[in-house]
């Protein structure tokens, strides 16, 4: 069984955001970068599977600019077996990024395709589910256990009502919940031979994919500051003023 994780590159969730004087976009420049936090996850979760013998190989696989390879780098140095960087300047729409995950996943030909629930950057939870609808192949979102039986998976899946176990068949598309398990560090001998495990960079425009934004941005701006709030002397004050003035009881 062969598994393919999609890794993205985000500003660090430490990070305190800081939207551009012109409202164009939010700073990036001198800012702390990471491996989104549920992708983390999913190459935890990849790399468990293969230890456990129910894999052969884990690919990491990420579509950005350069600096994006550091994220393939993080997923080798934890135990993935080699890299894909997709090569592309520019933000890209989940639709844009499905489709060239479309071409790998036609290029590898892995039974199982793992990646992040959504990212932290734009919380879109989308591409996951495009990807399994370009692929025609089932999916198992918002993931927080994962068992490997035979040619199905078992996932118990985070809902509103609570958890919802489902049994799909591979090949198969899993987006992962942050409760899926502990990603694990890498350790400093880890690092060292990541960095020989090979890196396949492949320039998107080369893929023959139409990666134009199909939606425009107008502003980006900080949410209004929160109002203050008020003491209240005793409970009396509490009562009424929950009842005449805010209305809520």
């Amino acid at each position: 069984m062969k598994i393919l994780v999609a890794v993205k590159r985000v500003i660090d969730y430490n990070v305190q955001i800081r939207v551009k004087e012109d409202g164009t976009g939010v700073v990036t420049d001198n800012v702390k970068m990471s491996t989104n936090p549920p992708d983390d996850n999913a190459i935890e979760e990849a790399v468990k599977i293969k230890e456990a013998g129910k894999a052969t190989e884990v690919v990491a696989v990420t579509v950005g600019e350069e600096k994006a390879q550091e994220t393939v780098r993080k997923a080798l140095a934890v135990g993935a077996d080699r890299g894909i960087h997709i090569k592309v300047d520019g933000i890209l729409e989940p639709l844009a990024v499905s489709k060239i995950l479309q071409k790998v996943v036609d290029k590898e030909k892995p039974d199982l395709v793992f990646m992040g629930k959504q990212a932290i950057d734009d919380d879109c939870n989308q591409t996951g589910q495009m990807l399994s609808a370009l692929l025609n192949w089932p999916q198992a979102t918002f993931a927080s256990k994962v068992e490997v039986k035979d040619n199905k998976l078992e996932v118990t899946r985070e809902i509103d009502e609570g958890l919802e176990t489902i049994e799909i068949n591979v090949p198969a598309i899993v987006t992962c919940d942050l409760r899926l398990n502990e990603p694990r560090y890498a350790s400093l001998p880890n690092i060292m031979k990541a960095k020989k495990k090979p890196i396949e960079e492949i320039v998107a425009s080369d893929l023959g994919i139409d990666v134009s934004p199909r939606l425009e941005q107008l502003k980006v701006e900080e949410p209004p500051k929160r109002k203050a709030g008020i003491k209240v002397a005793n409970v009396a004050e509490l009562v009424q003023k929950l009842k005449n003035e805010a209305k809520v009881i």
